[in-house]
């Protein structure tokens, strides 16, 4: 088997990669899984040959490029954000946050709450306070909403309950479109050099996403295994919940949109530094068009959902 080596920096990231692991030698490839921590070091993975593709935010790619380094950005399962709006109870409008301090997470994108405040039309009226998880533990920026310094945060839904409990809500509003979780790059020699190897290792990534959609007792195997494991989960239900938390935000082919890019094209600049190029060029998506005008995508959908 030929072998793809996928690095990620986040347990959270293992249902889906373990998912493809599985469905990826059907297709000949074999993905030896690598866990790069801390950030510097998974930032650096493809550009000191420490793996072969990257599954995790991408961003920073776009900086990189600009100061010429050949990226190949290949598919996007998930293209919106997927994180909830977690508000005191009396919060009943997003209109009621104008003028208000929002609480957002240090790491993990914090642009994109200016991002979605622009969307709504709030960015000139809110008032930003960027808090890391060192002060108040991993995704725990809802605990500033509690004591009333804040009146509300984005959430991953993963880390949900613990806000919920202390009495927040949930306060539905659109999301923003980004490419999101589980996007994947490569250096592009690495695509020119290995395309055939490429479009089955793509295969096997939406297979995986099929699979996780329509067997989810299939997948389920998998992911309370090694994924469980590695996440540090013990309860069934609480993996569960998980999963279908993950699902819940794929498409079934993963092309990303315009809009998409464009977002977490500018979350890139505002984050990492300029970039003057077209964030078009880093994205190469024939392989996902390929497998889609053959009938592969749709062939598997229909035999998964029988």
């Amino acid at each position: 088997m030929n072998t793809v080596r996928l690095a990620y920096r986040d347990e959270d990231r293992t249902p889906v990669i373990f998912c493809i692991k599985e469905m990826a030698r059907r297709y000949g490839v074999d993905v030896e899984v690598l866990l790069i921590k801390p950030v510097k070091e998974y930032e650096a993975a493809l550009f000191d040959n420490s793996c072969d593709v990257l599954i995790e935010h991408l961003e920073y790619l776009y900086p990189e490029a600009a100061r010429g380094k050949k990226i190949t950005m290949f598919c996007a399962p998930s293209i919106a954000r997927g994180a909830e709006l977690v508000v005191r109870k009396n919060v009943e409008s997003v209109e009621e946050i104008r003028g208000k301090t929002v609480a957002a997470r240090a790491s993990g994108r914090p642009y994109q709450l200016t991002l979605w405040l622009r969307m709504m039309g709030l960015e000139r009226d809110v008032k930003v306070q960027v808090i890391s998880d060192d002060e108040v533990g991993r995704w725990g920026q809802w605990k500033k909403v509690v004591s009333g310094e804040c009146v509300a945060t984005f959430m991953s839904p993963l880390y949900l309950p613990n806000a919920l409990a202390a009495g927040l809500k949930v306060l539905s509003v659109p999301d923003l479109p980004a490419v999101a979780h589980y996007a994947q790059a490569c250096l592009s020699k690495f695509a020119r050099d290995n395309s055939e190897l490429l479009k089955n290792y793509m295969k096997a990534v939406i297979h995986a996403v099929c699979l996780m959609i329509f067997k989810k007792e299939e997948a389920l195997k998998i992911v309370m295994d090694e994924p469980m494991r590695r996440m540090k989960i013990t309860d069934p239900r609480e993996m569960e919940r998980q999963f279908d938390l993950i699902v819940k935000a794929f498409q079934l082919k993963p092309y990303p949109t315009a809009q998409a890019i464009a977002n977490t094209f500018e979350m890139g600049t505002a984050e990492y530094g300029p970039a003057d190029i077209n964030p078009l060029t880093l994205w190469d998506l024939h392989w996902v068009k390929e497998l889609d005008d053959e009938g592969f995508i749709d062939h598997l959908i229909a035999q998964l959902k029988r």
